[in-house]
């Protein structure tokens, strides 16, 4: 007889002890067909008890109990029912040095866009003004206050809802960062020397094809961006190109469309244009400088 992830993601936690639970939570979270359903269930019921992945591996006597057995199934319910990411299941992401809040208002952070603060940290001259387009949580933003204080960062949303994200997250950091409600550049005053984006670049046929975790839980409008994902670049190089001031261009973008962007950066005057890759060697962020 087959039995359903959601008949083991409610079922799963008959005895106590944590290393039953976790078994039950791995086997469920593998029924759905989730890539790492070891790694999920240890992220999930460390969370609920709030320990570290090491004391949930190593002590032995750890059990489930009370409240926390109803929250547990919960939690694999929701991943492994739901398909919803880790990330939005316990409210938190690391990022570079930092532990983000995160939620369905805004993007996951992923471990790509690291590079492009990567990039940032090392090529701004000290005391540049940067602008974050396209902010989101506050990710790169509030990555590039906490590395290189000295830069005057500042980031930008079109998302009302994103920016209440990123406001939170930058007062529990206490990281100083300026905060503005914008579309691309439009009503930003020319005062910045570097602009830097993750915009949306994931092009609208790739929409069937993506996994239920992005598709069903993350906002599209940080995601989609026409036929051939690049609309929403070719609009902010377009922007930033006539601002005089702007001598550093840094975008994040798709696998494929290095090339593109670096044209696009070409016509809009960068003249110093390359694209870096990232872990998986594909080109993941590209630079435009003046």
């Amino acid at each position: 007889m087959t039995v359903s992830a959601e008949a083991k993601g409610g079922a799963f936690l008959r005895g106590t002890l944590v290393r039953e639970a976790l078994d039950g939570a791995i086997t469920a979270i593998a029924a759905a067909g989730c890539e790492t359903p070891r790694l999920d269930a240890e992220l999930l019921l460390a969370h609920v008890l709030g320990v570290s992945r090491v004391r949930l591996l190593t002590d032995r006597e750890l059990v489930v109990s009370g409240s926390d057995v109803r929250a547990v199934q919960n939690a694999v319910r929701r991943r492994a029912v739901e398909r919803e990411p880790v990330a939005y299941i316990t409210g938190l992401r690391a990022f570079r040095r930092l532990e983000l809040a995160v939620d369905r208002r805004a993007l996951i952070p992923r471990p790509e866009t690291e590079l492009l603060v990567e990039v940032a940290v090392a090529q701004l001259p000290a005391g540049a003004r940067v602008l974050d387009v396209g902010t989101g949580s506050g990710a790169v933003a509030l990555a590039l206050a906490d590395e290189r204080p000295d830069l005057q960062v500042a980031g930008s949303d079109l998302s009302e809802d994103a920016l209440a994200l990123a406001r939170t997250n930058g007062e529990r950091l206490d990281l100083r960062v300026e905060w503005l409600h914008a579309d691309l550049l439009v009503g930003v005053p020319d005062e910045y020397d570097a602009i830097l984006s993750n915009p949306p670049y994931v092009a609208e046929p790739e929409r069937a094809s993506l996994a239920p975790e992005i598709a069903r839980h993350e906002p599209p409008g940080a995601l989609f961006a026409g036929a051939d994902g690049l609309d929403c670049i070719r609009t902010l190089i377009a922007r930033a190109g006539p601002r005089e001031r702007v001598r550093t261009l840094a975008l994040e973008h798709g696998a494929g469309q290095a090339s593109a962007v670096r044209e696009l950066m070409a016509l809009a005057g960068f003249a110093e244009v390359r694209s870096e890759r990232d872990l998986a060697g594909i080109e993941r962020v590209t630079l435009g400088r003046r």
